[in-house]
């Protein structure tokens, strides 16, 4: 069936049902004689007269009455599913894919989704934790998260948490041993904890900023992880000295199981955004988790 012969299946149904050209047309949002143009059409096409006009009203012949029987049933049915449709919008469902660092899931996503996921059933997510730079539209993720610093330009971005900061961190042990640098420089004669790369594999370079002095330190030391967990423990047991995010050690910064040094070396920077390609039509399950997600501090 071609689109125009549901158009003026549709014309014909309505004018049937109100019996009057001027309120069908009104309702269908046309002219009375475009829609009387609609009617004749239809009819040439079928070979038969479905509608009687008198001055005073229209009423369906016998061969209008039958198919009318015939198209009720059809049209009641993509109602219903028009309105299982609305249902469906009003009731936000759907799988939600996000790729995000393990710091950004257990430090906003997860805290967030632990309040809105009981509230919506039928809303899935699934979290891909990767510290690596995942194209999404490629490995078909509906959103990623990302420090602000890092996001391209064709996506739209969502903040959803504070600006971040870093922190050069050792335990009281080690610094009873060792003198506290007060300069990046004096790292050299400190051992540190590397820090592996995923995306790439290469140690990651300490990156130290004051005013508009920028450094990229390489360290060494005995130790390195892929994990900023365990850099935590061991410059808590003593091993060296870590450089991780601020309020990945607030705890034990705050009760004196790890010590901060060169704190003036560590600024603020843009957090975590949550990003998505600027051409996607959001869902309405995706809707809520954005606005669930947005950062209003």
């Amino acid at each position: 069936m071609r689109r125009e012969d549901l158009v003026d299946l549709n014309a014909f149904i309505t004018v049937a049902e109100e019996q009057n050209f001027t309120r069908a047309a009104a309702i269908l949002g046309t002219s009375q004689s475009a829609l009387s143009h609609t009617i004749r059409r239809l009819e040439t096409r079928l070979g038969v007269r479905l509608l009687t006009r008198t001055t005073r009203n229209v009423a369906p012949t016998e061969a209008g009455e039958r198919l009318l029987a015939s198209l009720r049933p059809a049209m009641d049915s993509i109602g219903t599913g028009l309105a299982s449709l609305s249902e469906l919008r009003d009731r936000p469902s759907g799988t939600i894919r996000i790729t995000t660092s393990e710091h950004a899931a257990t430090s906003l996503l997860w805290p967030v989704l632990r309040r809105l996921l009981p509230d919506y059933p039928d809303i899935n997510v699934e979290l891909s934790i990767d510290s690596s730079f995942t194209d999404i539209v490629s490995d078909r993720f509906d959103a990623g998260v990302r420090l602000g610093e890092a996001l391209a330009k064709d996506m739209v971005a969502v903040r959803i948490g504070p600006d971040l900061r870093m922190a050069v961190i050792g335990s009281p042990a080690y610094f009873d041993r060792n003198p506290k640098p007060k300069l990046p420089q004096d790292l050299a004669s400190h051992r540190c904890i590397n820090l592996r790369m995923l995306s790439g594999g290469g140690l990651y370079a300490w990156e130290l900023e004051q005013g508009s002095r920028e450094l990229r330190v390489r360290v060494d030391g005995q130790l390195a992880f892929n994990n900023v967990n365990m850099i935590a423990r061991a410059a808590e047991d003593g091993f060296g000295l870590g450089f991780v995010m601020e309020d990945q050690v607030a705890d034990r910064l705050a009760d004196g199981r790890l010590v901060r040094v060169l704190e003036d070396w560590c600024p603020r920077f843009a957090g975590y955004h949550l990003y998505y390609p600027s051409r996607r039509q959001p869902s309405a399950a995706f809707s809520v988790l954005v606005e669930a997600l947005r950062y209003r501090g």
